[in-house]
């Protein structure tokens, strides 16, 4: 066992045994706990275990369902474990959709996070601030190219310099979870059981809808439930989709690079 295992065995009072790794944990390591009371937990590991549960309370409390916290410690998060039968219905799709519009449907008054975050070893620039086009240039694309090729570094720099001509100035700061795709949506019984593996801030809302567009296919009842975007997004979409795919360039290797590719040409860089 692993010395994370091993901290949590200690924590929880439980049998090494009765440690099990779950799959899905590309960028943190996560363990189910079956415990001495009956229950079943999630434990996970990381430096900003605190900030991730930030993250879920806020959710909970937009109305929209996600892991209760069952106790928080030094590199140690423990959650609520929350059945999935990953059938993702028609049903399920308009219950997700409904779920984002409550969650988008919180607004602060700027775009960012009180603390920064992280996504494995892509650092996210939560710096608040009022002008979206600037913050979406600078703390999103062109931080994440920063270590990237000179290539990609110029072309995404270009593509930001762009962008007050592309973006709207202040949309309303909803708020996001950030890292949207459908390894993060539990659903059960035709209805969405929980988000997870949340990387929230205040930003455009459709940051979320084109992540989701472009790891996963949401039939028309998502979009029905979710309600009518603003005119343009189509445009804006590769905009907001090029943040995820250099995260992923990052994370997961060359694989990644002709969707970088692609949606920097869609962008006209």
């Amino acid at each position: 066992m692993s010395a994370f295992a091993r901290t949590v065995a200690a924590l929880t009072a439980t049998p090494e045994e009765h440690l099990h790794r779950l799959g899905g944990g590309d960028l943190s390591e996560i363990l189910l706990v079956d415990r001495a009371d009956g229950r079943t937990s999630v434990a996970k590991g990381g430096a900003a275990t605190g900030t991730e549960a930030a993250m879920l309370r806020a959710i909970a409390n937009a109305g929209v369902p996600a892991p209760a916290i069952e106790g928080e410690f030094a590199g140690v998060l423990l959650l609520e474990h929350i059945a999935n039968d990953g059938v993702m219905s028609a049903r399920a799709w308009a219950s997700v959709g409904a779920a984002v519009a409550r969650l988008h449907a919180v607004t602060a008054e700027r775009y960012g996070w009180p603390v920064d975050y992280a996504l494995g070893t892509v650092a996210l620039d939560n710096r608040e601030r009022s002008d979206w086009p600037a913050f979406w240039g600078e703390q999103r694309l062109v931080a994440t190219a920063s270590v990237l090729d000179k290539p990609w570094r110029e072309r995404v720099e270009c593509l930001a310099g762009h962008l007050p001509d592309l973006l709207p100035a202040a949309p309303p700061p909803a708020l996001l979870h950030g890292d949207l795709w459908g390894g993060n949506i539990l659903v059960r019984d035709g209805a969405l059981a929980a988000l997870i593996d949340p990387a929230c801030y205040h930003g455009h809302a459709e940051v979320d809808l084109a992540m989701l567009a472009l790891f996963d296919s949401p039939p028309e009842a998502f979009d029905e439930a979710y309600g009518a975007l603003e005119p343009g997004w189509r445009m804006r979409r590769p905009l907001y989709q090029l943040f995820p795919a250099l995260v992923h360039l990052r994370l997961f290797g060359t694989s990644y690079a002709p969707m970088v590719d692609r949606l920097l040409t869609a962008a006209g860089c």
